[in-house]
């Protein structure tokens, strides 16, 4: 008898024809809507596995899901889950942690270069008609080429983050992490430093770290005030990481040069909210592995990692390994 598996996230034609060979499917569209999220519901008693993203599982909806054997996540961050409950209950849960690291970083960077080169503010300047001499130093970015690149959380988009900045240009690396890595440090030079001393030391501070009760609200209103006027600050990593009124202070009060931002506290970002008032703002969608190739990679990587479990085989990207023990 075939497995019952739960989508809530659509897959490429192959993906889906691959999957309904070995399990029955059902699709649930727009999971975040009410009759969505209803339809889910429904759907759980049945289920076998899981697999999709963006949506918060918490114990009160899993209940539901007597029979579930796996989850498997189109994503690297793993905060919509529970993984103490999973782990109790036997359930695994995976992700795609490696097929995503390089788009990601390509991400950051490109939000780096264009805070620092006030892309995004200049080409609107050009597009509404506004250009009508040449520039002058109201208008003026910064270079990127030998500035300080500062990392918080040197895991593998950390890592991807430093190479770009190293071998591409000239950067000196300092990073901030659970502990020092030596293979990162000879690999790109790079430097250890406190919290702290990176705040004060970097000229472009990057968050790649994962979400957690740890990280939550790491960078306030005291870490910005450790950074200086020149500093350009990039998250890629999660919104709740920062405070984010506290930058939004930091970016009007000019604590700050500006912010590359691709997620946000709450997402998608308000229309009224005040980062979207400020020139000195790069915002975008939460776009960090968004591109044809890597999403199509992450959703392959999910549907094996699903396969895998449901099949009694120990997936090769399980986050909850403890789990692997109840089975």
């Amino acid at each position: 008898m075939k497995k019952h598996v739960v989508l809530y996230k659509k897959l490429s034609a192959p993906l889906m024809e691959r999957l309904e060979a070995v399990a029955q499917v059902t699709l649930i569209e727009n999971p975040k809507s009410a009759e969505g999220l209803a339809r889910l519901r429904d759907a759980l008693p049945g289920a076998d596995g899981l697999l999709g993203a963006s949506i918060k599982l918490d114990a009160q909806l899993l209940d539901l899901a007597p029979k579930l054997k796996a989850v498997s996540s189109v994503s690297v961050g793993v905060d919509n889950y529970d993984i103490d409950y999973l782990t109790r209950r036997g359930i695994l849960l995976t992700n795609t942690p490696d097929v995503l690291t390089e788009t990601t970083a390509d991400t950051g960077f490109a939000l780096l270069m264009a805070t620092a080169r006030r892309v995004v503010e200049l080409a609107t300047m050009v597009r509404d008609g506004q250009w009508k001499e040449n520039i002058g130093p109201t208008h003026f970015g910064t270079d990127v080429h030998g500035k300080t690149l500062g990392i918080i959380g040197m895991g593998r988009i950390g890592e991807a983050l430093a190479q770009r900045g190293h071998f591409g240009f000239g950067m000196p690396v300092i990073y901030h992490s659970h502990s020092p890595k030596p293979a990162v440090e000879a690999r790109f030079n790079a430097q250890y430093r406190s919290l702290e001393a990176l705040l004060q030391e970097a000229d472009f501070v990057c968050l790649t770290l994962p979400l957690t009760a740890e990280t939550e609200g790491l960078i306030g209103a005291e870490q910005f005030a450790l950074m200086r006027p020149e500093t350009i600050f990039i998250n890629i990593a999660r919104g709740k990481v920062v405070d984010e009124q506290a930058m939004i202070e930091a970016l009007r009060n000019k604590q700050i040069r500006a912010a590359g931002l691709d997620v946000f506290e709450r997402e998608p970002l308000a229309a009224d909210s005040p980062l979207l008032q400020l020139d000195n703002v790069v915002a975008t969608p939460h776009m960090g592995s968004a591109t044809f190739e890597t999403r199509e990679a992450m959703a392959r990587c999910a549907v094996e990692n699903l396969l895998s479990a449901l099949a009694g085989d120990r997936p090769k990207d399980l986050v909850n390994k403890e789990a692997w023990k109840h089975a």
